[in-house]
C-alpha cells in the first residue's frame, strides 16, 4: 500500500535529515536515542514517528552538519576517531581531547547550543573510554551552564579503568585522579586531561 501524502513527507523529511546528519543510518539512530531498525521502520512509512523526534532529528542533523563545516568534532565523529585511533593509545586520547575542546570551543560560542554534541556518541569500543567521554562532555556543559543530553550520564564502570600511564604507577594514577572520574570507576590524572 502506497503511504499518504503526510507519510511520505515524513520519510523525505527523516531522509534528508540522515542525508545531511553525514551518519550511517545505525550512527544516525544511535545518534537520535533510537534504535536502527526502528528509524528503518519510520524511513520506509511503516510506523510514524512523533513530532517532537521528527524535529530532533532535523535539529540534531543541521548541527551535525554544521560542525562539519566548520570543521568541529561532533560526539559521533569524536566516539568514531577514538574508536579507529585505538591500535596507537596517545592518538586515540588526542582524538578525545580534541573533540572535548572543539564541544567547548561551540559551548562558548554565542548561541551556546552545542547541537552537533546533543547526538549520541556509538561506542568507542572501549568502555573506559565510552564513560571517560561522557563524564568529560558532561563537564563541558556543566562549565558553560547548559543542560547535558542525556547520554552524558555515564554508569560506573564495574571494575577500575587504570590506564597504563608513561610517568605514574597506578596508585600514582589513581591519587592524581579527579573525584568525579574516580566515582565512575576511570582513572586519569587531572593533569593528562587539560589539552589536546
Amino acid at each position: 500500500m502506497e503511504p499518504d501524502r503526510d507519510t511520505r513527507e515524513v520519510i523525505a523529511l527523516l531522509d534528508r535529515a540522515l542525508t545531511d546528519s553525514g551518519l550511517s543510518q545505525a550512527d544516525f539512530a544511535v545518534a537520535l536515542g533510537t534504535s536502527a531498525s526502528r528509524l528503518s521502520t519510520y524511513r520506509s512509512g511503516r510506523t510514524r514517528p512523533t513530532a517532537v523526534f521528527c524535529v530532533r532529528a532535523l535539529r540534531v542533523a543541521s548541527a551535525l552538519a554544521a560542525a562539519r563545516s566548520s570543521r568541529l568534532m561532533s560526539a559521533p565523529e569524536t566516539a568514531k576517531a577514538i574508536r579507529h585511533a585505538m591500535g596507537d593509545e596517545d592518538r586515540a586520547w588526542r582524538m578525545l581531547l580534541q573533540g572535548r575542546d572543539h564541544l567547548s570551543l561551540l559551548l562558548d560560542q554565542q548561541d551556546g547550543c552545542p547541537g552537533a554534541w546533543e547526538a549520541a556518541p556509538p561506542s568507542t569500543g572501549s568502555p573506559g573510554f565510552d564513560v571517560l567521554l561522557a563524564a568529560l562532555a558532561r563537564r563541558e556543559f556543566d562549565r558553560a551552564g547548559v543542560e547535558p543530553p542525556a547520554w552524558c550520564e555515564a554508569e560506573r564502570l564495574p571494575l577500575p579503568w587504570v590506564p597504563e600511564h608513561p610517568f605514574l604507577d597506578p596508585d600514582e594514577v589513581i591519587a592524581a585522579t579527579p573525584d568525579d572520574l574516580k566515582r565512575l570507576n576511570v582513572f586519569v590524572p587531572a593533569r593528562d586531561l587539560l589539552t589536546a
